[in-house]
């Protein structure tokens, strides 16, 4: 299923300083805010996507095994879509925007501009390593600002793809992708940026916000965390279908994928069945010798994988291969709620089952745990789904599908609470890595402030209460 891809050389550490100056000389020079510099940078990424997929593709199989059509699907068109859409909508966004001003300042304007951070850095993962470091950069980009890249080191081949690939499309003046591992990271996060991005999991996440606090940078964490599941009413064979694929999509390597779902008691039967069925449907009798179930990313994680089988009683599934990094799409049950299975994020295709009695006691379960990324509900009561909605408290909320709301461009994606902090995807991208700076004029020819000047007379307090 992979494919070879050529190696890109990694950035030593002592060379990040250089390649930090040079984008500051040239994000100072006032190159990047052009709107025009900004569309073609735009532009330059969906040429990027257009003539390079097939390369693009073939790093994503070797990382992760993916189908070269499950990587357009959720990586490449995404990416793509957000690119266009910031193309279209970059006047508007970039648009200043007039503020009313108070009768007591007047005569005088106001308004509000979007200014660019500066050099920003965005850090990305392993599981999407094209969609979640290029789909910032497209606001990056679009905001004016010049940006330094780290995708992951556990994806190697997309890694170097990005490296060798982007600087033909993009302003390598402007845009830099450095490589490496663990000592790399730590020295890009020892210099000062105006904005970091990062992508990841909860344990570096405190370290990104740690070393961000050194000098007072903001930073955007977008997380994972458990996202739930309840299962209450609907067509099963749907439910079932739609639970698989948000589950199963990249080996289940998906942040905001059903983690594990709450079925009632009286549903549970009926799911199970269908649940069995669908991951058949999809993936075949032998999910093995599927074409279109990608691989686990490394030995490590499937070791953590295969040792949570062990949490519940196993439904369907189970097989499991450490020379291929295959793991057989798993259901179990009889899961206890402190099981090591429900401890942490699965990251992979093992999807637990819990029952409970009604959606109390699901929106209970859900509220006494950190604060998942998204949070599933699948009903067809709309007051099934209006309860949800008020009682649950999730980075994203999403009735009766799973996983495909991230392909919704004004949609807002960002956690809460433990699953991260700010948000991006469409203008939310461009907002992010923008300040929205006011500016003020008033005119010296009148001074109507002049009674807002000591000394405060009778006259003065009678005029400055009439106004303000």
């Amino acid at each position: 299923m992979s494919k070879t891809v050529a190696a890109f050389p990694d950035t030593f550490p002592a060379d990040i300083p250089a390649l930090l100056a040079k984008l500051r000389e040239t994000y100072g020079s006032g190159r990047t805010r052009p709107v025009a510099w900004r569309r073609e940078q735009l532009q330059g990424l969906i040429r990027l996507f257009d003539e390079r997929e097939q390369e693009l593709a073939d790093a994503l199989a070797s990382d992760l095994g993916k189908n070269p059509l499950e990587s357009y699907v959720t990586e490449l068109s995404l990416v793509r879509a957000e690119a266009e859409h910031a193309l279209k909508h970059l006047d508007k966004w970039t648009r200043s925007r007039r503020v009313p001003v108070p009768p007591g300042l007047l005569p005088a304007s106001a308004r509000t501009e979007p200014q660019p951070l500066g050099v920003v850095l965005i850090i990305g993962p392993w599981n999407y390593p094209v969609q979640l470091v290029l789909a910032p950069l497209v606001g990056a980009l679009a905001a004016g600002n010049a940006a330094v890249l780290k995708p992951s080191e556990l994806a190697p081949a997309t890694s170097a793809a990005l490296a060798d690939l982007l600087p033909r499309y993009v302003d390598p003046d402007a845009v830099a992708v450095v490589q490496g591992g663990q000592e790399t990271s730590t020295a890009l996060l020892k210099e000062q940026f105006d904005s970091i991005f990062f992508t990841g999991g909860e344990r570096v996440g405190r370290i990104v916000l740690q070393a961000a606090a050194e000098h007072l940078t903001p930073v955007t964490l977008e997380l994972g965390g458990k996202s739930p599941a309840v299962v209450l009413d609907g067509n099963w064979a749907v439910v079932a279908r739609r639970l698989v694929f948000g589950k199963l999509l990249n080996a289940g390597q998906t942040c905001v994928a059903p983690d594990y779902v709450l079925v009632t008691k009286e549903a549970a039967p009926a799911l199970k069945k269908h649940l069995v069925r669908a991951v058949a449907e999809q993936f075949g009798k032998d999910p093995s010798r599927s074409k279109d179930l990608g691989r686990i990313v490394n030995e490590q994680h499937w070791e953590r994988l295969v040792g949570l089988l062990e949490s519940g009683t196993i439904l369907s599934g189970g097989h499991s291969d450490r020379g291929s990094l295959y793991l057989e799409p798993t259901i179990l049950t009889d899961v206890a709620p402190d099981s090591p299975v429900m401890q942490e994020e699965i990251f992979g295709p093992v999807l637990p089952i819990i029952e409970v009695e009604d959606l109390d006691e699901a929106m209970k379960f859900i509220g006494s745990r950190p604060v998942p990324l998204a949070a599933y509900l699948y009903s067809n009561s709309a007051a099934h789904r209006k309860a949800f909605e008020e009682g649950v408290r999730a980075g994203s909320i999403s009735h009766n599908a799973s996983t495909v709301q991230l392909a919704v461009p004004g949609l807002p994606f960002g956690g809460a609470g433990a699953s991260g902090t700010g948000a991006y995807h469409g203008k939310y991208t461009f907002d992010t890595f923008s300040q929205l700076r006011p500016v003020f004029t008033k005119g010296t020819l009148v001074d109507t402030l002049r009674f807002a000047y000591p000394p405060y007379t009778g006259l003065k307090k009678r005029v400055l209460r009439r106004l303000l």
